[in-house]
């Protein structure tokens, strides 16, 4: 492993809860598409398959921010296990009335309720940001290797999803997504040691209001609504594509290959020591992502198309790692989890739509012009980066955050991580 990335697990309990949330985020990229293949295994409606995905997305977007903003306020342990039973206890309720034929409207409420869901992600790099503060080489190379791994997840796990479901039996797939959810979750909370420490403060006062309210969050979460339709349009219409010419189950392979030109700039921009204004960086990685969709208009085969989503998953990584940094830097600390998950409710709503579009797209002009779609959504990411940036680069309010970092005490204990030097945790 290189040095820096090497370095970031010096202070005991990072690998552990490192890779509890490794586990914890496959079903991130595993449950949506094991409904999916589930529903049309059982059923062959395609329709009703991309409604009950639409439905947990849309519902992951609006509770995922409210879980997270109770983690804030009450701590990881006390909210995610609770939440994390609500959501898997509803996923099992739609895998049973699916297999049993159950009106249509069950599947529909259990899958509304699944998206209460917990966002390992914004809890893994919450505990880096706590850890870290302060720290921004560290910080960076640490919200690096958190963008390889949610590209790792993507690689695996929708392959892995989609051969249980159709090799095995059709529930398969998303039962093995609740199970790691369930596994990943529980580790990840027992370690205590490396939980931030909750903001009971946030709950009352001006700390009610949510973190969105901070404008240059409110940009990041526009932008990513954009960038997910562009994730969401490439899913579709790949697929699409794929199938026109005769090998609908290389689809799997071409989008790996986009994953992994994501996960490999990620992990060169993690050993990088970036300088200068990272919201300039920011607005740079999006214009990117929008030219990287140019390529994929000309692309007539899928060798060419490999090629031209491999290039356009460049941008990516770089770009998320970026937006984490910026999060960190306009969201008060003890609103952080929530702010992070917002980045991706946003994502997670553009996916739907960009989804959505694309497939009409496709039924109606064919793969090829459903490339369309994620080049509009670039040009709509771009549009909205650009006027964005003077509120990312406004001076931010002083913050809690900011007010410890100028303690001497607390800058010396930064010097020497330790695991007796971590704050004090809330063990109620």
């Amino acid at each position: 492993m290189p040095s820096p990335y090497r370095a970031i697990f010096a202070v005991p309990g990072t690998l552990g809860f490192s890779a509890a949330g490794f586990v914890g985020r496959m079903p991130l990229a595993m449950m949506g598409v094991g409904i999916l293949t589930m529903i049309t295994e059982l059923t062959g409606r395609y329709g009703l398959a991309g409604a009950l995905t639409g439905t947990l997305a849309l519902s992951a977007a609006v509770l995922g921010p409210q879980v997270s903003r109770l983690v804030d306020r009450y701590g990881q342990r006390r909210v995610l296990r609770p939440a994390t039973l609500v959501s898997v206890t509803a996923a099992g309720g739609l895998l049973l009335c699916a297999e049993r034929g159950l009106p249509d409207w069950t599947l529909f409420l259990c899958t509304a309720a699944a998206g209460c869901v917990p966002s390992p992600g914004a809890m893994t790099r919450a505990r880096w940001a706590e850890i870290y503060r302060g720290r921004s080489r560290e910080l960076h190379t640490a919200y690096s290797l958190e963008s390889i791994v949610d590209e790792i997840c993507f690689i695996v796990g929708p392959p892995v999803s989609i051969g249980l479901s159709t090799v095995w039996f059709p529930a398969a797939g998303p039962l093995l997504a609740g199970g790691f959810l369930l596994i990943g979750v529980w580790w990840l909370t027992a370690q205590r040691d490396t939980e931030p420490a909750p903001h009971p403060v946030a709950g009352h006062a001006g700390g009610r209001s949510s973190a969105l309210r901070s404008p240059g969050l409110q940009v990041l979460v526009v932008t990513f609504v954009a960038t997910g339709a562009i994730f969401g349009a490439v899913d579709v219409v790949t697929v699409a594509f794929a199938e026109e010419r005769g090998h609908k189950t290389a689809s799997s392979l071409v989008l790996a290959v986009y994953a992994l030109g994501s996960c490999l700039a990620g992990a060169v921009f993690g050993l990088l020591r970036p300088k200068g204004d990272p919201a300039r960086r920011w607005v740079v990685g999006v214009c990117a992502m929008a030219v990287s969709m140019i390529p994929l208009q000309l692309a007539g085969n899928l060798p060419l198309l490999a090629v031209a989503l491999f290039v356009a998953g460049l941008a990516i990584a770089p770009t998320m790692v970026t937006t984490m940094a910026l999060v960190e830097a306009h969201v008060p600390r003890g609103k952080l989890t929530e702010g992070m998950t917002w980045t991706g409710t946003g994502l997670a709503v553009g996916v739907a739509l960009g989804s959505s579009i694309a497939g009409w797209v496709v039924a109606v002009h064919g793969a090829a012009a459903g490339y369309a779609v994620p080049g509009v959504a670039g040009v709509l990411a771009a549009a909205v980066a650009f006027p964005g940036y003077r509120r990312l680069v406004r001076p931010v309010p002083t913050r809690e955050g900011q007010r410890e970092q100028q303690d001497p005490e607390h800058s010396e204990r930064l010097e020497r991580p330790d695991r007796a030097e971590l704050p004090e945790r809330n063990m109620a």
